[in-house]
């Protein structure tokens, strides 16, 4: 017979606990959270620089290119 399950057992990051914990005792308004809202403005900024420049790749290659014309040549 199966185990019978009760309440869903929840899993926290290390990471996110920390910065919770940090919040908590130094709140928001420190110079460590500017430092860290700072950085994942320039995370994304770099994420947006990437996905911008793949596209521009990607709508280089789509784009028809020009076709060779033939060239007659007389044979003697």
């Amino acid at each position: 017979m199966a185990a019978k399950k009760s309440d869903p057992q929840m899993a926290i990051c290390p990471v996110g606990k920390f910065f919770m914990d940090i919040e908590n005792v130094f709140g928001k308004k420190s110079d460590f959270f500017k430092h860290m809202t700072q950085s994942r403005i320039e995370f994304l900024k770099g994420m947006r620089a990437l996905l911008d420049e793949r596209i521009d790749t990607l709508e280089k290659e789509k784009a028809p290119k020009k076709k060779k014309r033939m060239t007659k040549i007389k044979v003697k």
